[in-house]
């Protein structure tokens, strides 16, 4: 019998991290993140937040490229953003994460079958929001060390689904930009991935 693995320290939270980063040109920075939240058990309780930045290199840009945080938690949103969101490697350092704003939402709603797609769509007032991934590959399940997550504080266990082709769409409009190749866990993925059951415990 296998010995079994039990990860020291404090569950922060757990839930699902499904995430899109686009680039219009593979060789210059990302144009459109997306970054989606639905926890399940936090110091915050639990919620949804959609952190959602179309001008990430810009504090303050104008209305219609805002760079939001939709949220039914905003102490939960709040909390994933600072300790989280702003070390994840594609996030770090950006000045949209100083402006960003904190906006109620209304409604979530997931479809797809995580199998060949999948999608969340967020309605916050007169805004719609929906992130697609298809072309989904191989599940797989893993464990970063602190040392190797995005924090460098966690062991990080989750179950990533990697896809071949990812949107975001803002209100009818789909953003321009491709996900782009990208290696965790020697496994070939992109910068767009569903990640499921994932689970941050600070060692």
């Amino acid at each position: 019998m296998s010995d079994t693995i039990l990860f020291p320290g404090t569950v922060e939270w757990s839930g699902e991290n499904p995430g899109i980063s686009l680039k219009e040109d593979p060789a210059g920075p990302f144009t459109t993140l997306a970054s989606f939240f639905r926890v399940v058990l936090s110091p915050h309780g639990r919620g949804h937040a959609l952190v959602l930045m179309l001008s990430p290199h810009e504090e303050a840009p104008p209305a219609d490229r805002a760079n939001v945080c939709y949220t039914d938690n905003e102490a939960l949103a709040r909390w994933l953003v600072a300790d989280y969101v702003s070390h994840f490697g594609a996030w770090r350092g950006l000045p949209g994460l100083k402006g960003l704003q904190y906006r109620r939402l209304d409604s979530v709603k997931t479809s797809g079958d995580a199998v060949t797609t999948y999608s969340e769509t967020v309605r916050a007032g007169d805004a719609t929001i929906a992130l697609t991934w298809s072309g989904l590959g191989k599940p797989f399940c893993f464990a970063l060390t602190p040392p190797n997550s995005a924090t460098g504080k966690h062991h990080m266990p989750s179950l990533f689904v990697g896809c071949e082709t990812a949107t975001v769409t803002v209100n009818g409009r789909v953003r321009p930009g491709a996900p782009i190749p990208r290696d965790i866990a020697g496994q070939r993925i992109s910068t767009a991935m569903l990640a499921f059951s994932e689970t941050w415990i600070r060692s």
